[in-house]
């Protein structure tokens, strides 16, 4: 049995923030039940075809969910909505700041009719404040948030190459609504979360504000570099390129003495001290490069190894594909979608996850109505046979 069998959850999601969150609690056995709009469907779906003609982002983040195309702008579609979530645990949802509360289905509304009704609503900057309204995206809450003010290089910033922001409020949601059933288990009460993207990129953008505490200048924009540790990033060898990171004095002596094979470099006056070695990392860099740049790539990493210097290799796709970590751990699954098989990695953290299709638009919307009593009797004996 799966932690959350048992648990039904409506989730009125779109884009990629809900969709995220609600996908682990299928994978831990919730039942997920996606209100999409007739036709199209969520937004998402269109994002690209790259997957046999499905979106990237939408297969990532909707398998082992029940599809229902609902109308919430007709009368019976609000009554369906109204009887789904009148047998729901969770009810999720990321659309337009303001469109639950028209509709009806905000907590406020909820509330006293559901009192074991758990509400999460995710938004771009809150339920309450200055910036309510804004319709946010991920790009948007990367540059509100100062995140690109720390990412890139000298010369430009640079967003995340994944959807950083959506996958933070995501996973706040996620916790939030995990911790709220423990809670609703202990009281009988269900609560409301208010997850922002804002909120949660501030919170994983933390450490650079602290080290600009106080007016103190921010940490620079260096790359792949880290910004206030060094030697710890990438650096080029005879034949490629190897990611490396030494975090303490004890690393630091090690690299020196084996990695570098120049053991007095330890105790030059310019890096005797992570502060130090990073006010000086030309200097550094330069000692580095001449003795990487003479070595195959192979030789570095053994020496490295050798060490227990920490370091790993500058991958792309379809290094990951193939990565043998993955695969000798027995990460991957196949789920089904509507245009076959495709391979799936299985959750961080478990080997039992839940991992069914991903539904195509409006899948099982006769199913779910039957399920309600808004399909007449004989259509549902139909669909049962």
């Amino acid at each position: 049995m799966l932690p959350l069998e048992g648990i039904t959850v409506v989730s009125l999601e779109q884009a990629i923030a809900a969709p995220f969150a609600t996908r682990q609690l299928a994978d831990l056995g919730a039942r997920v039940i996606k209100v999409e709009r007739p036709g199209a469907g969520d937004f998402a779906r269109a994002y690209d075809h790259r997957v046999r003609g499905l979106a990237s982002h939408f297969v990532w983040c909707n398998r082992s969910k029940e599809s229902v195309a609902l109308d919430l702008k007709s009368d019976f579609g609000i009554e369906a909505l109204r009887r789904l979530v009148g047998r729901a645990d969770v009810l999720v949802q990321n659309l337009v700041p303001g469109a639950t509360a028209r509709m009806g289905f905000d907590h406020a509304s909820l509330k006293h009719a559901h009192p074991r009704l758990i509400v999460c609503d995710i938004s771009g900057y809150g339920g309450y404040g200055p910036h309510r309204d804004r319709k946010a995206y991920d790009l948007l809450i990367q540059s509100e948030s100062g995140f690109l003010s720390v990412t890139g290089t000298p010369d430009a910033p640079a967003k995340a190459g994944c959807s950083i922001a959506d996958i933070a409020a995501g996973m706040y949601a996620y916790s939030n609504i995990l911790a709220a059933l423990i809670e609703r288990g202990r009281t009988g009460v269900g609560r409301h979360i208010d997850v922002s993207m804002l909120e949660a990129m501030a919170e994983w953008m933390s450490y650079p504000l602290y080290y600009a505490f106080d007016g103190a200048p921010p940490p620079p924009r260096v790359g792949a570099f880290h910004a206030t540790i060094y030697p710890y990033g990438p650096f080029a060898t005879a034949s490629g390129e190897v990611m490396l990171g030494v975090q303490n004095e004890r690393e630091w002596a090690g690299f020196c003495a084996q990695v570098l094979e120049r053991p007095e470099v330890a105790v030059d006056a310019r890096f005797t001290s992570n502060a130090q070695r990073n006010a000086h990392r030309e200097a550094l860099a330069a000692i580095i490069d001449a003795v990487f740049g003479a070595l195959p790539r192979e030789a570095v990493v053994a020496r490295l190894d050798a060490a227990r210097i920490a370091n790993g290799s500058v991958n792309g796709m379809t290094d990951l594909w193939a990565h043998e970590q993955l695969a000798a751990r027995g990460r991957w699954r196949e789920v089904d979608t509507p245009v076959g098989p495709i391979p799936a990695l299985l959750p961080p953290g478990r080997s039992d996850a839940r991992m069914d299709p991903i539904p195509d638009v409006g899948a099982h919307t006769a199913a779910i109505l039957c399920e309600i009593g808004l399909s007449p009797e004989e259509d549902c004996h139909h669909d049962a046979a």
